[in-house]
């Protein structure tokens, strides 16, 4: 169970329509006495301790309008996967500017920013990385992620807000592949990383990799000590289930090679 604290009097949730903003959507109540949800797409109606502010990413009036009046913000919204950079542009890029000039209009001083694994996806999977290796993203979407990590890191030496940007593995109820044994997260844990992210004392610029307590992984995350996540959930309980339903790979394929997985074999050239 997640016991976290109410740190927050509002909280901003971007991307609430998606896949871990739904997973979020009453988790983060436990967090804050007011849980404002923004996207682009329906939210349904608001429940007790819910607000809602639809709003496109790309649409600077609208991210504005959703950031006023909360203290913090938990940022998923944009696209979650590769795309033509045209998308990923206003969304991912642009967007990540809109909210971060909202925040600094008014006053947020604390961002739980959704980065991603493609951050690092081309280096190979016989390495093990830590926050500090330069980035290596292994796609557009990768590539947007690294921007938003770069772009708040400025935002907190110019303007002192402070950001966490978690590098997501995959997070999904259980392990779909052999790949996820590494990079999985739980629901859960991706609650008690935002928790710690948004309670610890001193957040700084933090990069954290958004990993459960798996045995194998690529990631080093003691540079995140300081913001106190302890995951309690691992992929190994799904282990012998996984080797049983997949294939073992083909050594040469990139996929395999890589960290990105099939991220690396998806020109976004050849794709548009």
């Amino acid at each position: 169970m997640v016991n976290p604290r109410k740190t927050h009097h509002r909280i901003l949730l971007t991307g609430a329509a998606g896949g871990l903003g739904t997973a979020l959507r009453s988790r983060l109540l436990a967090n804050c006495e007011v849980l404002r949800l923004s996207d682009k797409m329906g939210l349904g109606e608001a429940q007790a301790g819910e607000e809602t502010a639809q709003a496109d990413l790309a649409d600077a009036a609208a991210v504005d309008a959703a950031v006023a009046g909360c203290d913090a913000i938990v940022h998923l919204g944009g696209i979650s996967v590769e795309a033509p950079f045209e998308a990923i542009l206003q969304a991912n890029i642009l967007g990540v500017y809109h909210l971060y000039e909202s925040a600094r209009r008014h006053g947020v001083k604390r961002v739980v920013f959704a980065s991603s694994n493609h951050v690092t996806g081309f280096y190979k999977q016989s390495e093990t990385i830590t926050a500090d290796h330069p980035a290596r993203p292994d796609s557009y979407y990768g590539v947007s992620k690294a921007f938003g990590e770069d772009f708040s890191r400025f935002y907190f030496d110019r303007y002192g807000i402070e950001t966490a940007c978690v590098r997501i593995g995959s997070s999904f109820p259980e392990p779909k592949d052999r790949r996820m044994l590494a990079t999985w997260l739980s629901f859960d844990d991706l609650h008690r990383l935002i928790s710690a992210c948004l309670s610890t004392p001193v957040l700084g610029h933090s990069i954290v990799f958004g990993m459960s307590d798996n045995a194998v992984t690529w990631w080093d995350n003691s540079r995140a000590k300081h913001i106190g996540y302890v995951p309690q959930d691992s992929s190994d309980v799904f282990h012998d289930a996984v080797f049983a339903r997949t294939s073992t790979p083909d050594l040469n394929d990139p996929a395999a090679i890589y960290q990105g997985g099939g991220f690396v074999k998806a020109d976004p050239v050849k794709k548009a």
